[in-house]
């Protein structure tokens, strides 16, 4: 007979729960999976923890052009993500695979120097985030975290656990603790869905443990529909690392995988609803900076798009089809919709506002987005509290808008 955990003496076991809601809005809204995890201990100090957006370079391969440098795994390349993340008041720079030889975490690439990187970054107000797979990190875990730490990293992504065993649950906490020490941010890759974690350990910023953009690469199944299926499932555990924001937009029509210069499936705007749809305080920018200054007034919205929250609502929804959804950050309100590629249309009762009269950025699947999905209209309007509003969603279309205070 086989066990498949080992335990000695009086303990609790891990809880299992039903999330029962009268409709599906219900469900997105539900916060029960964290607050059945454990608190951190008492003293503990995660007043470091800053989350924000990272511009991230393995879905979109380093496909830089434009610029003077052959692009690749090096610090040229990184630099050229820096400066990106810089102008734009992203948070972050990831990176990915290659800048270590595999097998040791301590020995870069001939072309990268992570000091140098982390010096140029900071001195940009950026961070410098490395993905890492998880047994080279475990091989090596205590003299790894603290040279990341010396060289002045701010987070790690751990990759390619893919189980959730006991020995493999006992792994992310001894990862999260370790990084804590260090002041380490942790995105799990590769992971088991949320268990409430990222109370214990708030440095557990976000994780994988979805079927997400990069999919895109190989697959046809990050399809509008399963994007807003999300929601109700995968997304109720807990915050996800979805990492949207493709700027290269195919109808279903259009569509093929492509490993090296992807594209995701649907319009623009349903990427850019993404970022106040889906929940993760570390909030990835998958595309190529090169493609992000290309469309730039879609950058510059995505990038102020805050990625924690003081409020949310669900305004409709039903799973698999279409989310209406609503989220506050400060007296800042951000309205989104997306769907499944049956074209959508909704009128939005703006109650929620607190009196008086707003701004509202809106962007929409443009008149020609079914036929061509980058195809997207920007506008600025005026609303006020207790207005309609009326949504118009191409198939795997889009809709986000944000809600500012009208200056007086």
């Amino acid at each position: 007979m086989m066990d498949i955990a080992a335990t000695s003496g009086t303990r609790t076991y891990p809880w299992r729960l039903f999330i029962i809601s009268p409709d599906d809005a219900g469900l997105v809204e539900s916060e029960m999976v964290y607050r059945l995890g454990a608190p951190p201990a008492t003293g503990t100090d995660f007043s470091w923890i800053k989350p924000g957006k990272v511009a991230w370079d393995w879905y979109n391969a380093n496909n830089l052009f434009g610029v003077d440098f052959r692009a690749g795994i090096n610090n040229d390349t990184y630099k050229y993500y820096i400066d990106f993340a810089s102008e734009n008041g992203i948070e972050y720079v990831i990176l990915d695979e290659g800048w270590y030889r595999l097998g040791n975490v301590l020995e870069q690439s001939k072309d990268i120097d992570v000091q140098e990187l982390c010096d140029y970054a900071a001195s940009k107000n950026v961070g410098i985030i490395l993905w890492v797979v998880w047994k080279t990190l475990y091989d090596q875990i205590d003299v790894a975290l603290a040279q990341f730490e010396k060289w002045g990293v701010k987070g790690i992504k751990v990759d390619f656990m893919q189980r959730d065993d006991q020995w493999m649950v006992n792994y992310y906490h001894e990862v999260a603790a370790k990084a804590a020490q260090h002041r380490l941010l942790v995105d799990f890759h590769g992971s088991y869905k949320p268990d409430g974690m990222e109370r214990t350990w708030p440095n557990v910023i976000t994780r994988e443990g979805v079927k997400g953009l990069e999919h895109n690469k190989w697959s046809n199944e990050s399809s509008p529909e399963h994007n807003v299926t999300l929601p109700f499932t995968r997304m109720v555990a807990g915050p996800m690392d979805y990492t949207p924001g493709a700027m290269v937009n195919m109808q279903k029509r259009d569509f093929n995988p492509v490993f090296y210069r992807p594209a995701s499936q649907g319009t623009r705007v349903h990427q850019m609803a993404m970022y106040v749809v889906f929940e993760s305080p570390l909030q990835m920018l998958a595309d190529s900076p090169s493609n992000y200054r290309r469309n730039q007034e879609c950058t510059t919205f995505i990038a102020g798009v805050p990625v924690t929250w003081d409020e949310t609502r669900v305004l409709a929804a039903k799973t698999g089809d279409f989310i209406v959804i609503t989220r506050r950050h400060g007296n800042t309100w951000f309205l989104a919709a997306m769907n499944d590629w049956k074209a959508f249309t909704t009128e939005v009762d703006l109650s929620f506002l607190p009196a008086g009269t707003y701004d509202m950025e809106i962007f929409c699947d443009g008149i020609n987005a079914d036929r061509h999905g980058e195809d997207y209209r920007h506008l600025r309007q005026e609303v006020s509290a207790g207005g309609k509003q009326q949504i118009n969603l191409a198939p795997g279309g889009g809709w986000v808008a944000k809600i500012t205070p009208a200056a007086r």
